[in-house]
């Protein structure tokens, strides 16, 4: 595939985020056209009252929940990007230092123990299945990645081995608890696992703002030792990159990401593997480009993708993890094919 002008396409996405954006607050059970938009923002600046209905579906509903989209979709398409070059490999994902199997193992460990969404406070505004889930891959990518570390620094593949005996481990502890639990749980653990963006509100938002915001600020100074890192870690260092340094902030930055994205919207796929996939087969690897490429074009994504959740089974809505997933796996199957044509 041709390269593409990097700093065009960053521009680009820059520019379509805030027009997916606006178009999103318009798409629901209930169609608001821009005018009302733009009335009920006008009114809300000016102080003055419009009407109830369209405020509270705006400003309470949506606007959040485009919000924590847009959030969780940047953090997980930038900590895709940071993995895949990291392991030096174009197919992995955040998931692959055990973060998603251990926050999987962590929210349902709190629905069963503790009964479900149970609120942990108003100093967090978030359940404890929240919380477990936060605990659970942060826990796991701790484990992991003490496995994979020696006297002589931190092996990747052995991390990569380290990650899918901990999916592994964590699939059957899923079952285990999912065996022990009822009705109702099963039904709070599927929904939790299928990765859900309806119970986004302004505490949310916050929490993963905070997270996201200093989050994005770091990566991007790594941008140079994860393009030294593409030659070797021998060559890196001859570069005068501290490897084992490197490795360390990243694996902790990525399992704090996508930790909390986890932690407030479940278990979304397929965001950090195909954008950051697409995004570099587009402008290439260089990850001065590539880190804020793969981060607007994976807010824009789950944008898209929550906004068709919405409506495509109205009056229900359809868990936004599904349909990434029923967009991502066919199209990245295309691409690898297409690929492997051009071989």
């Amino acid at each position: 595939m041709r390269y593409f002008s990097a700093p065009v396409l960053v521009w680009i996405l820059a520019l379509l985020l805030p027009v997916v954006a606006v178009t999103s607050l318009g798409v629901g059970t209930i169609a608001i056209s821009s005018a009302e938009i733009l009335h009920s923002f006008s009114s809300a600046v000016i102080g003055s009252s419009g009407d109830a209905q369209t405020n509270s579906i705006l400003f309470d509903i949506r606007l959040p929940r485009i919000l924590l989209a847009l959030l969780v979709g940047a953090v997980l398409a930038s900590t895709g990007a940071v993995m895949q070059g990291l392991f030096r490999n174009p197919l992995a994902d955040p998931s692959l230092i055990g973060v998603s199997g251990g926050a999987s193992v962590g929210a349902s460990l709190m629905i069963v123990s503790a009964g479900g969404f149970i609120q942990a406070g108003a100093l967090t505004g978030l359940s404890l299945v929240a919380i477990g889930a936060f605990a659970g891959g942060f826990i796991a990518t701790i484990v992991v990645y003490r496995v994979a570390t020696s006297n002589l620094g931190t092996s990747v593949t052995t991390m990569l081995l380290a990650g899918i005996a901990m999916g592994a481990l964590a699939g059957a502890l899923n079952s285990l608890l999912s065996y022990f639990s009822d009705n109702e749980m099963l039904r709070q653990i599927s929904v939790w696992q299928m990765g859900n963006l309806s119970g986004a509100n302004w505490l949310k938002v916050a929490v993963m703002g905070a997270v996201s915001i200093w989050l994005l600020m770091r990566l991007p100074a790594q941008a140079k030792a994860l393009n030294a890192l593409l030659l070797g870690e021998s060559e890196a260092r001859h570069l005068g990159i501290d490897v084992q340094s490197v490795k360390r902030r990243l694996i902790l930055l990525t399992a704090l990401g996508v930790g909390v994205s986890v932690a407030v919207a479940g278990l979304v796929g397929f965001v950090g593997l195909v954008i950051p996939h697409i995004v570099r087969l587009i402008i290439g690897p260089d990850h001065r480009w590539l880190l804020p490429a793969s981060a607007l074009a994976g807010a824009s994504l789950l944008i898209v993708a929550d906004s068709i959740a919405r409506v495509v089974v109205l009056p229900a809505e359809l868990p936004t993890g599904i349909l990434t997933a029923l967009i991502g796996a066919p199209f990245f199957v295309v691409l690898l094919m297409h690929q492997r044509r051009e071989i």
